[in-house]
């Protein structure tokens, strides 16, 4: 498969979002982005949901969520979306879980949560929303799998994970959901572990080699899970590093590929936006040994095996939403200092956005 050169990616700013914004959640319905919640520059959690028209270039204001949130976990059933958990105004993770409906445009309450969570994953399979892991009032992590059913508006518990943890990375293959790393009282875990939905059982996987926060979790369409850079764990009298490290895992083999199959990146970060586009592993801006944030952008290339510089970010941030729509990413909001209302768009050259 081919792949784009370097020079042919291209980055456009797009409208402004409404005000700065980080911890929000981004998703897509159709092919339409829609923004929910996320922090203001005051740091207080917001009810705001907004929806990108590209043919305007603008940012429509639709009827805000029911409980103002950041960080929330949002999965799409249909021309829904669920939004569930996260941190509320009085900043403790919450329990209500709400549904929006995109034809309708009206919000319902639905069944909350047996217990208010924050960093929740979720995850979408056979019409059902499965939920995993999310950190409790107590600032302990959990080892929940619980599934959401829209039909009866029900949560249901399944078979809990071997490792309790929060902020993890979900993937479905099949009938096989992939839970890798997280946190647990704010330190990252190496834990690997896989649910078969059809044996309602666990598996635990290799583990991770490393231990690493912030960094870039992606998995590419052949079912490789790709760990990219972030800050390693320092030891009792070390502070923690920026890496450039990349880890790939091969679920086909079942094994992580040995250091000498991959390649670092060109600079050392953490906290960027990360995404797999057009046959290209991306990495866009985030924290690294600068003293503010990175506009820097690089792409792994296949063939040549080797990580190259495309087009910077026109404006450098951290802790980013970004999502890929049609070919394209979308990176939205994050921090610069505060919270930014920067949306700008990665294309190949000569598929003008708007």
């Amino acid at each position: 498969m081919s792949v784009p050169s370097a020079h042919e990616f291209h980055w456009q700013s797009l409208a402004r979002l409404p005000s700065g914004r980080v911890y929000h959640t981004v998703t897509q319905v159709g092919g339409q982005m829609y923004m929910l919640g996320g922090c203001d520059a005051a740091g207080r959690p917001c009810p705001s949901l907004e929806l990108y028209s590209p043919e305007g270039d603008r940012w429509i204001s639709l009827t805000p969520m029911p409980t103002s949130r950041a960080g929330s976990a949002v999965a799409v059933l249909g021309k829904q979306i669920l939004v569930v958990g996260g941190v509320g105004e009085d900043q403790i993770p919450l329990k209500a879980v709400e549904m929006y409906n995109t034809e309708e445009g009206r919000w319902r309450k639905r069944s909350s949560l047996r217990e208010a969570l924050m960093g929740l994953a979720i995850i979408v399979k056979d019409g059902r929303a499965l939920a995993v892991g999310g950190m409790g009032a107590d600032l302990l992590p959990r080892s929940i799998l619980q599934q959401y059913d829209p039909r009866k508006d029900m949560w249901a518990q399944l078979p809990p994970m071997p490792t309790p943890r929060y902020d993890t990375n979900l993937n479905l293959l099949g009938n096989k959901i992939y839970v890798a790393g997280g946190r647990q009282c704010k330190r990252p875990v190496k834990a690997f572990e896989m649910y078969d939905s059809e044996t309602r059982s666990w598996t635990s996987l290799p583990m991770m080699p490393c231990k690493r926060s912030h960094g870039g979790t992606v998995w590419d369409p052949p079912g490789r899970l790709w760990l990219l850079g972030g800050l390693r764990q320092g030891g009792v009298h070390q502070s923690s590093k920026f890496t450039k490290n990349v880890n790939i895992f091969d679920t086909n083999q079942g094994v992580w590929l040995k250091s000498e199959e991959t390649v670092s990146m060109k600079t050392k970060r953490a906290d960027f936006a990360a995404a797999f586009l057009r046959g290209r592993m991306v990495v866009a801006g985030g924290l690294g040994h600068e003293p503010s944030a990175l506009d820097t952008v690089e792409a792994f290339h296949p063939q040549k095996k080797k990580w190259e510089r495309i087009a910077p970010m026109t404006v450098p941030r951290c802790s980013a939403s970004c999502i890929v729509i049609r070919d394209r990413l979308l990176v939205v909001g994050g921090v610069n200092q505060v919270p930014s209302a920067a949306h700008e768009i990665l294309y190949v050259k000569e598929e003008e956005y708007l």
